[in-house]
């Protein structure tokens, strides 16, 4: 499935709106597009830009070939097992130019923005034979340049520290509009430089690569940059993150793009920042992580990162609860498996885990303060959360929403 199938789908099954009218890249596709419905705008600078690709989760699942319920098992239990394969040419070197951003259709998308950003490229490096992609904002701060957020110790800024240290650049190549399938395999953290078979592996096929004039190998794909991360850098931000507030200015590597080359009338992919498909590519990666480490503790059955949280700081856990211990067990468990977690809700299967009334329910009608909830002072949080204290430390809360062992009578709940 490339880009362009997953928006021809999209059409067929009406979950596609689209925009004929010319429309400017400042803020207007925020504010046309919204978070949730999928949008293709039809002349951005002469450009056709498509948002909200991946904005729900029935389109998720449309991609993955899965549905809502089976997402979290399906993706727990892939491995990553898939092969990338080396082909000699791609539709996206159709067209090949001389770098210049300014005529891509780059967004700013809201007015304290202080500059365009790339928001759904795929930051593709390779280091002594390992190769490493993943989505990085990159702010536009020249018409060949570009200020990536790197965050530390992650797999991008330790190849480009390592790169510095031997006094050599890095390579990179940033590839925009990608199989979905790839695009969520990229924001999964998977082993060190295995993002790309596990893009194969939730194909189901090898994944082709085709190689850039530096080396890069990167999947079929509407737009590619190519270029370098020197030594260079630049203030970056403010950012709007999925919190939908801002990030602060800090320092950042600066991008060299030295070449752009595209398919023939391509498709721009923009992820809304703080919009749905921005959360959901945040936080479903971290759903199979949850379920598979409550698996290790409790009888799991599902687990969601709910939108209320930024489908990341907040989750609720299900579990088929054998002894009073379990909740409190899975509630540790999640926390373990994502560190920038904050609140954990476990319920019983009764309780759709998708329905935020009724995850209200068990709380209201299951939790006793004082003997239900466990609370951890002191611990790392997420720097995407605004009440983080200056070190980077939260307090975590978990809540056991389960019916007590022995009282399923009492709580059983009368359906027509």
């Amino acid at each position: 499935m490339s880009f362009r199938s997953i928006i021809d789908q999209l059409l067929t099954d009406n979950q596609l709106t689209e925009v004929q009218e010319p429309v400017s890249q400042k803020y207007d596709v925020t504010r046309i597009a919204g978070q949730n419905r999928p949008i293709l705008f039809h002349d951005i600078n002469g450009h056709r830009v498509a948002a909200n690709v991946l904005s729900s989760r029935g389109a998720l699942c449309t991609a993955l070939h899965t549905t809502r319920d089976g997402l979290v098992k399906y993706l727990a239990s892939t491995g990553v097992t898939g092969e990338v394969k080396l082909v000699n040419d791609s539709p996206t070197k159709e067209i090949t130019e001389k770098p210049d951003l300014s005529k891509l259709p780059i967004l700013t998308y809201f007015k304290e923005d202080p500059a365009p950003y790339i928001t759904a490229g795929v930051v593709i490096t390779e280091m002594d034979g390992i190769t490493n992609a993943s989505i990085h904002r990159m702010m536009v701060v020249g018409k060949d340049r570009l200020a990536a957020r790197l965050v530390a110790p992650r797999h991008t800024y330790l190849m480009h520290k390592k790169a510095l240290e031997r006094g050599e650049t890095l390579p990179v190549a940033i590839a925009i509009g990608l199989d979905p399938r790839v695009i969520f395999a990229v924001s999964t953290r998977v082993p060190e430089g295995m993002e790309l078979e596990y893009a194969s592996a939730l194909i189901g096929e090898p994944l082709e690569v085709f190689e850039c004039e530096n080396g890069i190998r990167v999947p079929h794909c509407e737009i590619v940059l190519e270029g370098y991360i020197g030594d260079e850098t630049a203030p970056e931000g403010p950012f709007v993150d999925i919190t939908g507030t801002y990030d602060k200015v800090r320092n950042e590597p600066v991008i060299e793009i030295t070449k752009i080359s595209h398919r023939e009338d391509p498709i721009y992919h923009a992820i809304i920042p703080s919009g749905r498909e921005h959360k959901l590519l945040m936080g479903v990666p971290y759903e199979p992580r949850i379920f598979s480490a409550v698996g290790g503790v409790a009888d799991v059955r599902n687990v969601v990162m709910t939108d209320g949280g930024c489908c990341y700081l907040n989750s609720v856990v299900q579990i088929k609860k054998q002894t009073e211990g379990d909740p409190k067990n899975a509630i540790l468990a999640a926390f373990a498996a994502h560190p920038s977690l904050k609140n954990v809700v476990v319920v019983d299967p009764d309780i759709d885990i998708y329905d935020p009334n009724d995850v209200e329910f068990a709380i209201a009608t299951r939790v006793l303060a004082n003997r239900d909830l466990l609370v951890i002072k002191n611990v790392r949080g997420s720097s995407l959360d605004p009440i983080c204290a200056p070190d980077g430390t939260t307090t975590k809360v978990g809540v056991d929403a389960t019916i007590p062992l022995g009282e399923e009578e009492k709580f059983r709940r009368v359906v027509e």
